[in-house]
């Protein structure tokens, strides 16, 4: 099976859908950390991007050229951190598939890992600093791993969604050093990072949004 732009549309549709339904306890966990708006955030970017992707032509898109729609229009909609970080997250997931109309496994595994990167280069941030990337780095080399093993798309996937749970619920025993919540030192112990909690949402939704294919 392969993925194309009308697969990423909808994929891309269920993790609006995902965000949306989870804004409330994403803005919870951000309370105790944070500004208590990471969850109105999210869900601000990932509508924009739904509403943005809902006008293309798909027949006439390439995956690179949505990713890059996707790119621009969460971060017109997301001015807080989570809106450098996942337009460029998106942006390096549509430059490792450049020119490519459809994608097999192997080439959504490169985009997975990209976005990943992304948002570790864009967050100069590091695991265990309680961060999103605690939850989108384990999941990246969960996927890649599985790949690499001989694992189908959706296995990759599944193996992604498990190790990016098992790296938010890692963030409880964290002291953040990244963003807001560093200010508070050790009294962000036991709380789960935000970010980490919304990444699992968004690999939970695009494992769901392209089970069809897989």
């Amino acid at each position: 099976m392969t993925i194309d732009t009308a697969d990423l549309k909808r994929m891309f549709d269920t993790i609006a859908e995902a965000i949306e339904a989870d804004k409330d306890r994403l803005c919870r966990l951000d309370g105790v950390i944070g500004d208590a708006d990471h969850g109105i955030a999210m869900a601000l970017g990932f509508n924009a991007v739904r509403d943005a992707l809902a006008s293309l032509d798909l027949a006439a898109t390439e995956p690179t050229a949505l990713l890059n729609t996707a790119a621009k229009s969460f971060l017109n909609a997301v001015g807080a951190s989570s809106g450098p970080l996942y337009a460029t997250a998106f942006m390096r997931g549509g430059a490792a598939i450049k020119g490519k109309a459809t994608l097999a496994d192997a080439d959504f595994i490169a985009l997975f890992q990209a976005m990943a990167q992304g948002i570790k280069d864009r967050g100069k941030a590091e695991p265990g600093e309680k961060t999103m990337v605690d939850a989108w780095q384990p999941a990246a080399e969960a996927a890649a791993a599985a790949s690499v093993a001989g694992r189908t798309l959706a296995q990759c996937l599944e193996a992604a969604l498990a190790a990016a749970e098992r790296g938010a619920e890692a963030t409880k025993d964290m002291i953040a050093a990244k963003g807001r919540s560093s200010r508070l030192g050790e009294r962000s112990l036991g709380h789960i990072d935000p970010g980490a909690a919304s990444a699992v949402t968004v690999i939970g939704a695009m494992r769901k949004g392209l089970a069809s294919d897989l």
